[in-house]
């Protein structure tokens, strides 16, 4: 039986406990928020749960395995940390950590513990991604030219972090998970118009070795609710719309040919190819549950969660290059490859923890 402990009972916290309350092979053993009222209104849910406003206790508490950590992502690093040092398996929100730096730590801790590292990136655990992603390996849309991302809504507006951090994680995940391949760099560009110095709107391109390109438009400041990716490829084309209840995946058989070879201007004509739109069936369940249950899985087995601690750098190393791209105008900077060592630094460690 793994325990669990939770800290934060905010936006997303009770929907963990939720899931995990109901999974078999572990309990919730502990809640922490620092909101006494958000405590009490989980738990009057879940009564068997203890109770505390001090996420250092649940940390040290030896009867939990497993913390799951649910807080704004300034505090994923040094809680993150401590429970891993404490010999505790992490599920952590995304994005991981607030830089590639900390991240780094986080993975190469966990791998030296040998403890499972894990961020919920739950849109890779949906059937319609998953559906997604079985259909660009099959090939039947064709060598894929771009993909083009849009997550754009009315707020909620953070004081902490800019729409690309809040947003763009899905996104750069799902896009990473279909590809399965890391971009070589990143142009970005926004907008304050609310908060001085938070960008509201953000733009930004992944460029890949192959010239391919995805590009994703982050925004807290439209009219609309939008959650959508296109996928383009030389033979056919997808579109995934997530506020779909039903058809969230529609394929069009729709591509433009060149003609091989010409003589005169005249006979150069592009073909273009307009066939059936099919929308595939997709068997749906709860990305949470399956996230959750997968997080278990990792830790009875050993294995490598599909939302490891490596997975979940490789967006953080997307976000920080986007930061430095705004500050730089829109310039491209370039994404170095991470090679894990599994050696930690005691005095990068020790230097964070104060």
């Amino acid at each position: 039986m793994i325990s669990i402990g939770v800290i934060g009972c905010g936006y997303w916290g009770p929907n963990l406990v939720r899931n995990f309350s109901v999974l078999k092979g572990c309990r919730v053993k502990t809640l922490c928020d620092t909101d006494p009222h958000r405590l009490e209104a989980v738990s009057s849910l879940y009564s068997q749960v203890e109770l505390t406003t001090d996420y250092s206790s649940l940390i040290a508490d030896t009867d939990i395995d497993a913390v799951v950590i649910a807080t704004p992502v300034r505090f994923h690093f040094e809680m993150a940390l401590q429970s891993l040092l404490s010999g505790k398996h992490v599920f952590v929100e995304k994005p991981m950590v607030g830089n590639v730096h900390e991240g780094k730590i986080l993975l190469e801790t966990a791998a030296k513990h040998n403890l499972t590292l894990m961020v919920g990136h739950t849109f890779i655990y949906s059937p319609a991604v998953r559906k997604m992603k079985q259909i660009i390996d099959s090939g039947e849309l064709g060598e894929i030219q771009y993909l083009s991302a849009r997550r754009l809504n009315l707020g909620l507006f953070q004081k902490d972090i800019n729409v690309a951090w809040d947003l763009a994680p899905h996104d750069i995940s799902i896009i990473l998970y279909v590809l399965d391949d890391s971009p070589l760099s990143v142009n970005c560009q926004g907008k304050a118009h609310v908060h001085p110095n938070i960008e509201d709107i953000t733009n930004m391109v992944l460029n890949y070795h192959n010239g391919r390109i995805a590009t994703i438009q982050s925004s807290w400041l439209d009219p609309n609710k939008v959650r959508d990716m296109t996928v383009v490829g030389s033979k056919k084309m997808l579109v995934y719309n997530d506020l779909e209840p039903m058809e969230k995946i529609k394929i069009y058989d729709k591509h433009v040919e060149i003609p091989p070879h010409y003589d005169t201007f005249a006979e150069f004509h592009y073909s273009y190819h307009y066939g059936d739109m099919h929308a595939p069936y997709i068997k749906q369940y709860e990305p949470l549950k399956r996230e959750c249950r997968h997080f278990l899985d990792c830790i009875e087995t050993g294995d490598t969660s599909e939302s490891s601690g490596i997975e979940a750098l490789k967006v953080v190393q997307v976000l920080e290059a986007a930061s430095k791209s705004l500050k730089d105008g829109g310039g491209k900077i370039d994404i170095e490859p991470y090679y894990p060592s599994e050696v930690v630094s005691k005095t990068a460690v020790d230097s964070r923890l104060g």
